[in-house]
């Protein structure tokens, strides 16, 4: 992970305002590095952002803005980690609201914890991972190896 981070930030319908919140208070922060977004969740942190920053404030990156969840964001982003591409998830889900797309959460959760992608799926957590002192500097995260995994005999 280089010091500027690739950060992606998700969000369900219901949990989609305690991102903002979330947002809000840490957009300076959130500023200084790229940021991926699915959805309808880009344009409202997008809009946060700029509410906070001021109309004027020119974002050191733009916002990559990726599908919607259920329409084929969650695969996306997923893709995106296997990339090597994402250095961190910030996933506010909701534990309470069945989702169409579930499977597809799971396996962006479970690609996460593959290739040892650090996740906040509440505020807390959120708050620890960016306050790390490792979040402001270069970190070299340990990746299992799966060469044994991809080369094995069929």
């Amino acid at each position: 992970m280089e010091q500027i981070k690739s950060i992606a930030l998700v969000a369900h319908d219901n949990r989609k305002r305690d991102l903002m919140e979330w947002v809000g208070f840490n957009w300076q922060i959130l500023c200084q590095h790229k940021l991926f977004c699915t959805g309808t969740t880009g344009k409202l942190v997008e809009s946060v952002l700029k509410k906070h920053a001021g109309k004027d404030y020119k974002f050191k990156y733009e916002i990559t803005k990726l599908k919607s969840g259920p329409l084929g964001g969650d695969q996306q982003l997923g893709a995106l980690i296997a990339e090597g591409k994402i250095d961190l998830m910030i996933f506010f889900w909701d534990p309470m609201q069945p989702q169409p797309h579930d499977v597809d959460v799971k396996a962006l959760l479970r690609i996460n914890v593959l290739y040892n992608i650090p996740t906040a799926c509440n505020r807390s957590t959120a708050d620890y991972l960016i306050s790390s002192p490792l979040f402001s500097q270069e970190y070299h995260p340990q990746i299992k190896d799966y060469s044994t995994y991809i080369n094995r005999e069929l």
